[in-house]
């Protein structure tokens, strides 16, 4: 049985996440969301329409009335899930490849799940019927598109965003259709790429996790800045007018100390991943800002900023919460504000984020393996130890098994680029020999 990851469950489609199985999840789930109607969304995988249909129909035997969304981003489910509060579904992979597919849930009002109402689930799984569900009755699209373009519109309002260029990376991904619809609506001038999905070029060489091609487009259109979004939409990564990439750490530090300044950053604290990098805690420290540090995974920074009453909270990745607007990550509200910032400040967005963090070096790198190692860093841990021996006492490593992909990611923050590189690298190739794993 496929468990839940540090978002929903995930798989190949229809070898792992098969049509039964989600049929399954979706009538042991309606008992557990806490209403009678749930909206659907997918992104755009070729194995998504399949999916739907039998996560709705796995839904409508345990006793809920579904609306399909068709393709929407994951966050404007979450945002329509709010807004009429019921709950939601996404089948989407998020920035996995095409072959693989997946479910998030979200509870009423559009709220991740709670690590406790996964295991319920899970456990209620284990424990269900195996008895087949009816698939077959048609879903009928309801597009409500607009309401989420009106809502990622209005975050800056009364300003608009005219005499600006920025160019989209939709990742081929769910935001393809909304994201230049909301950029536009702003006034703003809007080179999309990599819009046209065909449901398998998803992600595929674009997007947050490939921002090569965005930062070529800003240079030859000679844009202000670049946004690239992952299949889903959840995520975003910025590049400047001369196409250095801005990671998600330096957005959030741009948000926190602009929020800041403007007396919006509750709490003044901020609520960020192991991941984020040493450069970001300086430039917090530095500006009288709390960091609270989560585990990997957007449920982790959500239940933090929860308990901490924080604002704003995200990944490097590209995930940022910014409470205000919205239940979940949303790539494209953050993309909007970023854009507002920069325009707001009449100042690039190159200097803008160099004057925010200086960042540490930092390299990762992806071991694939065979079989899930829960406690990656004490099976390693003689390797870790060597190439923490190898920093002199500047940076820091870690090791970690990813959530959603069988792989060990491999990150290593160092005094010099060149550092960072070959310690990486080493640890990586003692990694992957030592789990019988490859890069």
């Amino acid at each position: 049985m496929i468990r839940f990851g540090t978002d929903g469950v995930r798989g190949v489609a229809f070898e792992q996440l098969t049509t039964d199985y989600v049929a399954r999840l979706g009538r042991v789930a309606a008992r557990r969301l806490g209403s009678t109607r749930v909206l659907i969304g997918q992104d755009t995988r070729e194995s998504g329409a399949q999916l739907a249909a039998a996560l709705a129909g796995g839904l409508r035997a345990g006793g809920c009335d579904v609306e399909f969304l068709g393709v929407m981003p994951t966050p404007a489910i979450a945002y329509l899930a709010q807004v009429d509060g019921c709950a939601a579904a996404a089948i989407t992979a998020s920035h996995n490849p095409y072959q693989d597919n997946g479910v998030k849930l979200f509870s009423v009002g559009g709220n991740k799940l709670t690590d406790e109402m996964q295991d319920l689930i899970e456990s209620d799984l284990a424990a269900a019927s195996s008895d087949p569900v009816d698939q077959a009755m048609p879903l009928l699209r309801i597009d409500r598109s607009d309401a989420y373009v009106a809502h990622a519109s209005s975050v800056i309002a009364p300003r608009d965003l005219r005499g600006v260029t920025v160019v989209l990376d939709c990742a081929n991904g769910a935001m393809s259709d909304v994201a230049p619809r909301a950029f536009a609506a702003l006034g703003a001038t809007v080179i999309a790429i990599n819009d046209e999905p065909n449901g398998r070029n998803i992600n595929e060489g674009c997007g947050a996790a490939h921002p090569e091609a965005l930062s070529e487009a800003v240079r030859l259109h000679s844009a202000d800045l670049g946004l690239a979004f992952d299949g889903d939409g959840d995520r975003v990564i910025a590049v400047d007018h001369v196409g250095n990439v801005v990671d998600g750490d330096q957005t959030i530090a741009l948000f926190a100390l602009d929020m800041d300044s403007r007396g919006e950053l509750d709490q003044r604290s901020v609520v960020v991943t192991v991941m984020t990098n040493a450069g970001f805690h300086s430039a917090m420290r530095d500006a009288g800002i709390t960091v609270h540090t989560t585990p990997v995974g957007d449920r982790h920074v959500l239940v933090a900023m929860e308990s901490t009453s924080s604002v704003l909270g995200g990944e490097q990745s590209g995930h940022i919460i910014l409470r205000r607007h919205a239940t979940t990550g949303d790539g494209l509200l953050a993309g909007v504000l970023l854009v507002d910032l920069v325009r707001r400040n009449n100042t690039p967005l190159e200097r803008l984020a160099v004057e925010a963090m200086i960042p540490l070096p930092q390299h990762l790198i992806n071991v694939k393996v065979n079989a899930v190692v829960h406690d990656v860093a004490h099976v390693c841990a003689d390797d870790v130890a060597r190439a923490e021996q190898s920093l002199g006492g500047v940076g820091r490593v870690l090791l970690r098994a990813s959530g959603t992909e069988p792989l060990i990611r491999v990150m290593v923050e160092a005094a010099t680029d060149d550092d960072a590189r070959q310690i990486a690298s080493d640890l990586a190739d003692a990694v992957a020999k030592r789990l019988g794993g490859s890069r």
